[in-house]
């Protein structure tokens, strides 16, 4: 058990953290998780080695702790963009009229513009640091970070007032023709004027299942060997995480973005990078060397492409329940990354896996 002074200044620490998430921005800070997980993990790689050292707190207490960490300053960052639509402040030019609904920008900072909405992005870093630090004390068997970024959405859609699915205008929870069809609506549920698609896919430009399902096993593979070649379950996550800088680029003067098209794939890399360790038995801080004694190439490719797979197409199934018919951001990613971590540790207790990679497994 942690002393109670440290997780309160943690705590503390946290609210920092979600203030930091509403200020750049939701989508800006997570891009920041991945230049310091990039930092972070080469400096790790080195000392382990170098030195045969793990020194893991730059990575896990900077990239993944209340500075960047996703459940925190991403969270509090999306969760300050659902209060500010609510309370009206996503005016034309401030995030306003950018072709979804305006709680699903996650683009915006705020910083400056509303005080209360800077507190709550605090708020909901707590309780991003909160959801975590209990999942992860009792080793949960799941991605304690991702699992933070999904409970604090549904937390913010429930405490602000919104339908935590949404209302479904297609053929059923998984259909994308409204959009296709650019089918839009003039009133919302209360009769008041509104001018928004019928269907408000995640990625516009990626959502056909066989796009997903060529990209997902493409970048599996590639986060596979980015484990083989330096032992690193993290590093390729944070390639992608920092990759999303060509999305957040692409914003346009009316904060469009559909000007650079780019994939998103953390959820894809994270599983196709842990995978190959937990089939191998091996931990975290497992040396270059000893990995590719354990691993054949071909093996990190084949599970990559798997894991890469599977990830894909869970965040596309998620994307359809929980995004594109709702009002505000639910992560797809982060709901991938729980069912996949939540399997790779199945498998590790089915004795498939000798290990579950970086994922807590309950004793």
């Amino acid at each position: 058990m942690a002393d109670p002074i440290f997780i309160v200044a943690y705590m503390i620490a946290a609210f920092a953290g979600g203030v930091l998430g509403a200020a750049l921005g939701s989508l800006p800070a997570f891009v920041f998780t991945g230049f310091a997980l990039m930092g972070g993990e080469a400096v790790r790689i080195a000392a382990i080695n170098i030195e045969g050292v793990d020194i893991p707190g730059y990575s896990f207490e900077l990239a993944f702790g209340a500075f960047f960490g996703p459940h925190i300053a991403f969270a509090g960052g999306a969760a300050a963009s659902a209060y500010a639509a609510k309370k009206g402040y996503m005016e034309p030019g401030f995030g306003g009229n950018w072709g979804y609904h305006d709680g699903k920008n996650i683009l915006i900072a705020f910083a400056g513009k509303h005080t209360d909405v800077l507190l709550v992005g605090g708020l909901f870093g707590v309780l991003g640091y909160v959801v975590f630090y209990v999942s992860d004390a009792i080793a949960a068997p799941w991605d304690p970070i991702a699992l933070g970024v999904v409970l604090s959405a549904l937390a913010h859609r429930l405490a602000l007032g919104y339908d935590v699915i949404g209302t479904v205008r297609g053929d059923g929870l998984l259909d994308v023709s409204p959009f296709e069809r650019d089918e839009t609506r003039t009133t919302d549920e209360t009769g008041a004027p509104e001018e928004r698609l019928n269907a408000e896919p995640w990625l516009p430009w990626h959502y056909k299942w066989e796009n997903v399902a060529i990209i997902g096993m493409a970048f599996g593979v590639l986060g596979g060997i980015t484990f083989y070649w330096t032992g690193s379950m993290f590093l390729a996550f944070g390639f992608s995480a920092a990759s999303l800088i060509f999305l957040n680029l692409g914003i346009a003067e009316d904060f469009g973005i559909f000007q650079v098209p780019v994939p998103v794939t953390h959820h894809i890399t994270l599983p196709a990078s842990t995978a190959p360790a937990a089939y191998a038995g091996l931990e975290i801080g497992t040396e270059i060397a000893v990995v590719q004694t354990e691993l054949l190439l071909i093996e990190v490719v084949v599970i990559g492409a798997l894991f890469g797979l599977i990830g894909a197409l869970l965040g596309e199934l998620s994307q359809r329940i929980f995004y594109m018919h709702g009002d505000t951001h639910w992560d797809p990613p982060a709901t991938s990354i729980v069912v996949t971590s939540f399997l790779i540790v199945v498998l590790h207790v089915a004795g498939v896996f000798p290990s579950a990679g970086y994922v807590p497994v309950p004793l």
